[in-house]
């Protein structure tokens, strides 16, 4: 998606700036398609000056708009493996360095190029381009969103990579870490058929960190935003909050299906059952909520909620779901009372 200065401008240009012949008042120039001429008469330094300035301002103009398609990801780049830094990290295996998929890449693009430029964006978010020669980024750093085993491949093989600009939009967002995620994550989906596991890392690591960057959601709101169904998400969380545990006890984590991870998350959850004692201590909170009651019991380790008239829509629910799950979630080590 080059932009460069249309070669007719500039021959014209050149051409129309040439010395004029004979006693210097007189130029022969193209006046039509054909070869016919016709003598130009008039002062030849002031017309051969106009010349030159019309074709340095098309020169500036192209310039400027090269340095904007650079911006706004219109204008491929080339830039060295060197320039690139990875801060979110691999969202595949440990080993995928060492897989097949990848050793078949490498020969592709060594014999054959490499086909899809990666996407980046500049270290610093007010970088931009020298306007006197736009595609010279060599002193460039830049932020690797999506292309990883591309960036890795050209590395390996000691080739420039093609990398673009991703949308400047969403540059220096407080939610930006999350937007990187996503990118990264939407590739994927595209690109390559991921593993369960490894899908369901990607969208436990996107709602998490959405949330950490202090912006409110739902389970619902967030699947539909990444367009995924809303079951998926509350599996994607747990996945990733055990995803340590699933590692050390399940050596083909990569290779399950959806199925098989879910029995592996109850199979790290499920604890032997303790004897409740008969005496156990039965726990009621109530408020007063408006006209309505609010009732929350706690007995032999079972919570249950009681409120009358409350008509709240799917989505509501799902975040009132997430509220209790924060809650559970930071009072697991809590011991029960009793």
């Amino acid at each position: 998606m080059k932009r460069t200065i249309p070669r007719s401008l500039v021959s014209k240009a050149l051409n129309q700036s040439a010395e004029p012949s004979g006693n210097g008042d007189e130029a022969k120039v193209d006046t039509a398609p054909s070869s016919t001429t016709a003598p130009f008469k008039g002062a030849g330094s002031a017309w051969k000056a106009g010349a030159l300035a019309q074709s340095q301002a098309a020169i500036e103009q192209g310039r400027t708009q090269l340095v904007d398609d650079i911006l706004n990801g219109r204008h491929e780049l080339q830039i060295s493996p060197e320039q690139v830094q990875d801060p979110l990290g691999s969202d595949r295996r440990d080993d995928w360095l060492a897989q097949e998929a990848f050793q078949t890449l490498v020969k592709s693009i060594e014999t054959n190029g490499q086909d899809t430029p990666i996407l980046v964006w500049p270290e610093d978010p007010k970088w931009k381009p020298d306007p006197l020669s736009p595609t010279d980024v060599a002193d460039a750093r830049f932020i690797m969103l999506t292309g990883r085993r591309r960036h890795a491949a050209a590395k390996t093989l000691g080739l420039k990579l093609r990398a673009i600009l991703a949308s400047p939009e969403k540059r220096g967002a407080e939610n930006a870490q999350f937007e990187m995620l996503f990118l990264r994550f939407r590739e994927n989906e595209e690109r390559e058929n991921l593993g369960a596991f490894e899908r369901l890392l990607a969208i436990g690591e996107m709602y998490e960190t959405l949330r950490e960057s202090g912006e409110k959601t739902t389970a619902v709101a967030f699947a539909a935003r990444i367009g995924v169904h809303e079951s998926i998400v509350s599996r994607a969380r747990a996945v990733f909050g055990a995803r340590d545990q699933i590692l050390n006890a399940f050596k083909n984590a990569y290779d399950m299906s959806f199925q098989d991870l879910q029995k592996a998350l109850a199979s790290l959850e499920g604890k032997p059952k303790k004897k409740v004692r008969k005496s156990a201590q039965k726990i009621t909170a109530k408020r007063k909520v408006g006209g309505r009651n609010l009732s929350l019991t706690s007995a032999n380790g079972n919570l249950s909620i009681k409120a009358a008239s409350v008509p709240l829509s799917q989505e509501k629910l799902e975040e009132l779901s997430d509220l209790i799950a924060d809650f559970l979630a930071k009072n697991k080590e809590v011991p029960p009372t009793g």
